[in-house]
């Protein structure tokens, strides 16, 4: 079977691209690094991927707010490359900054591209966050993860990461099961407070994704913990695998199943 085609979407100031290639390619992707300006000059075409992947790091500088302008720069020049995308069943993932770029442009959290329905706002320890922190997966509507995965340690690198969105919005994303992950404290319950909850997020939210299933943005750096090594306590917790490697395991294996 051919591997699967795997879009690393760059532009000015990403800088977790490489870690994120590694990580596609790892389980079995095929990932290939592709300048947002190639796809706006048409040299390449997303019809060529299966999956689009936008990595954390630092867009343009993060000007005006965390991930605004790359997000303008999809609504205004790639709207309709990534709607047929969608529309062929493409899956998405967008991770930290990336995460931030999604909600910014509407992707996330209710699928609807140029609409803003929530945002990440700066965190309320009022200082960038550069830990570890645990993670548990909720039963929702993503497609490709619908195991129970327990919780985990994932890497944390942000200072715009707290979820937020009216009542109205977070009703409406608790009851369409749009929720993937949320911080959990040290018995794996949803936690609110700092610093097991490193921004502040509304509900412990730290993933979320569409009514499709098929887009996935999460703050947390699950890349950043694919080999056992990653994680600096390994030794001590006698860990037998990395936690973030089940997501893309995940997506891979959901795309060779539905090719």
């Amino acid at each position: 079977m051919k591997k699967v085609n795997v879009c690393i979407l760059q532009s000015d100031g990403t800088n977790c691209d490489n870690e994120l290639f590694y990580a596609f390619k790892k389980f079995g992707g095929n990932p290939q690094f592709v300048h947002i300006n190639e796809l706006r000059n048409r040299p390449k075409t997303l019809k060529d991927f299966r999956i689009l992947a936008l990595p954390g790091g630092f867009s343009y500088g993060d000007d005006v707010v965390s991930g605004k302008i790359w997000a303008i720069e999809l609504i205004s020049f790639l709207r309709d490359e990534i709607e047929n995308f969608r529309k062929r069943g493409g899956l998405i993932i967008g991770i930290c900054n990336g995460f931030q770029v999604l909600v910014r442009c509407g992707l996330l959290p209710f699928g609807n591209m140029g609409k803003m329905d929530a945002t990440l706002a700066p965190n309320d320890s009022g200082h960038f966050e550069c830990r570890w922190v645990d993670l548990k997966n909720e039963k929702s509507k993503c497609v490709f993860l619908k195991g129970d995965y327990g919780v985990g340690h994932f890497a944390v690198n942000h200072g715009e990461g707290k979820f937020l969105g009216n009542a109205e919005t977070l009703k409406k994303i608790e009851t369409q099961n749009l929720v993937v992950f949320r911080y959990v404290d040290s018995d794996g319950n949803p936690i609110q407070s700092y610093p097991e909850n490193p921004n502040g997020s509304l509900n412990a939210i730290a993933g979320v994704t569409d009514p499709s299933g098929r887009i996935l943005g999460l703050m947390p750096h699950p890349e950043k913990f694919v080999d056992i090594t990653q994680y600096p306590n390994w030794r001590r917790e006698k860990l037998i695998k990395p936690h973030g490697a089940f997501i893309f395991e995940e997506m891979i294996n959901y795309i060779k199943e539905n090719s």
